[in-house]
């Protein structure tokens, strides 16, 4: 699918999944490299820099985090740019929502007449740029936002349903991690080719697009810091309330250990034994029982242990 916008002698072409028809079109209209066709056709596995007589080729993955079911999903989705003095062609094979959004807002500059765009396409470029990191830092923030709810819970006592709440949050933050460790050299080269493609004067937008991109992937690294902590404020809580447990079943078992002693002492097959046979025996055994019992109680407590 093909959506074409154009606004003040500059054109954006919109490509949804791509046929090689369409791309074809493209290459010829524009006059494109034949290796740029090639490389809109088809997804390519790492981000992609190139600079040719009439345009600068990027390609790029961007994180997306998407909802499935209670947990989130990053997802990679790849963008491939291509801009030209007056034009700019972008395809994807998903619906990339930050470029849907900024089509609406392209449309309603085109038509209001509220403010110019820019001089050529590389300020189209730029604008998209920064929605789509603008759209990572939400998305970040969002992730930020489960955080702090798992760490109510942690402190409610739901420490073992954290324990995946909190794995899940960290395949996110990994995922979207290794996605924007491959921007680095991508935002570098593609800054440089802007500069060179376009006038050195351009350096201004493309150092904002660096630190733009240096935000969300420290962004990042401060949620794997802190998702850090909360895990082993996790485990050690886990692990308390376990040692707990165990520390309370011992007593128990210390307890009724001398008491099904006694039971098993008296209740010995043999011709005589003690208490047996006299008036309140039984009250007299559950007594001592029980006196026992208390003195154990206290002594643990004396201890400390309770």
């Amino acid at each position: 699918m093909v959506n074409t916008y154009t606004y003040n002698g500059l054109t954006w072409v919109d490509v949804e999944s791509p046929t090689r028809d369409e791309i074809g079109e493209l290459v010829r209209k524009y006059d494109l490299h034949p290796t740029i066709g090639d490389e809109l056709i088809s997804p390519i596995s790492e981000p992609r820099v190139e600079l040719h007589k009439n345009c600068v080729y990027l390609n790029l993955d961007i994180p997306s985090r998407t909802k499935q079911g209670h947990k989130g999903v990053i997802m990679k989705k790849e963008v491939d740019f291509v801009v030209g003095k007056d034009f700019i062609i972008t395809t994807k094979y998903d619906t990339v929502e930050p470029l849907h959004n900024f089509s609406r807002i392209f449309e309603t500059n085109s038509i209001l007449d509220k403010k110019g765009i820019g001089e050529h396409a590389g300020f189209i470029f730029y604008y998209m740029i920064k929605k789509l990191y603008a759209h990572v830092g939400r998305d970040l923030s969002n992730i930020r936002d489960d955080m702090s709810h798992a760490e109510t819970r942690i402190f409610e006592g739901q420490e073992r349903r954290m324990v995946v709440v909190l794995s899940n949050i960290g395949r996110e933050l990994i995922d979207a991690q290794q996605i924007l460790r491959t921007h680095a050299e991508a935002i570098e080269l593609v800054g440089l080719a802007m500069e060179k493609f376009f006038s050195p004067t351009f350096r201004y937008y493309t150092d904002d697009i660096t630190a733009d991109y240096k935000k969300v992937s420290e962004q990042s690294k401060n949620l794997h810091e802190l998702l850090r902590e909360l895990r082993e404020t996790n485990n050690l809580l886990l692990t308390t309330k376990q040692n707990e447990t165990m520390k309370n079943l011992t007593l128990m078992a210390f307890v009724t250990f001398p008491l099904s002693l006694i039971t098993d002492v008296f209740s010995m097959n043999t011709s005589h034994a003690p208490i047996v046979g006299l008036p309140y025996d039984f009250e007299i055994i559950v007594g001592v029982m029980l006196v026992l019992t208390l003195c154990m109680f206290g002594f643990f407590r004396w201890k400390k242990w309770l």
